[in-house]
């Protein structure tokens, strides 16, 4: 696998396990530090765009179907295999938890030193008044999402470059390098074409 799928899968799996333990850390008591500020959420965004983008990318070039793309991901070091699963496993389960946990609040602020949550029941659709530990309740929740799904979508990222590259791997085709010539003599059974000559000695050689 060349370099650059190394690098790639490594910064889209960095990125994406600092994001879901900082998602796990929501469910301690208080809230993390930079709440309310919104850098943290265009630095996301901006990271993670080319990241993402680039990776599908890589891997739409290799042209390979759904079961090369599986085969590829099992070719990967049991290591990768596991840490990249256990990544996928609990961002989902972050992202159903804080789904389901404060039901249909989401959006809590502060206004006037009273707490409010969007409600979208949609019976009552519309900003509601909440509790103090509510309002902590929804607030958590609220990081939990916006941290678990970039998160998973920076694993998924990490398994498309990885799988692209160990495609890339197997076809000495899509690498530009040409088979070595495998030169040998023609033995009497050869098969010899009008000009007299022998048969191509050229054979693929997997990598």
């Amino acid at each position: 696998m060349g370099w650059t799928y190394k690098v790639h899968g490594g910064l889209a799996t960095a990125l994406g396990s600092t994001l879901l333990v900082l998602s796990a850390l929501t469910w301690l008591p208080g809230t993390l530090p930079l709440t309310g500020t919104r850098w943290p959420l265009a630095a996301i965004a901006v990271l993670l765009f080319p990241v993402f983008t680039s990776a599908l990318a890589r891997l739409f070039l290799t042209r390979a179907d759904r079961h090369s793309v599986w085969l590829a991901v099992r070719c990967l070091p049991r290591k990768t295999q596991v840490a990249l699963a256990a990544l996928a496993v609990s961002g989902v389960v972050m992202t159903v938890a804080s789904t389901a946990g404060e039901g249909n609040l989401q959006s809590a602020e502060v206004k006037e030193g009273r707490f409010f949550a969007f409600d979208t029941t949609p019976q009552t659709r519309g900003t509601v008044e909440v509790s103090r530990s509510r309002y902590q309740a929804v607030l958590e929740s609220d990081q939990r999402t916006l941290l678990a799904i970039p998160g998973l979508l920076f694993v998924a990222a990490a398994y498309a470059v990885l799988a692209a590259g160990e495609l890339r791997r197997a076809d000495p085709d899509a690498t530009g390098v040409a088979p070595p010539l495998h030169h040998g003599r023609v033995g009497p059974g050869a098969a010899h074409g009008p000009g007299g000559g022998g048969r191509d000695p050229r054979r693929g050689r997997r990598p």
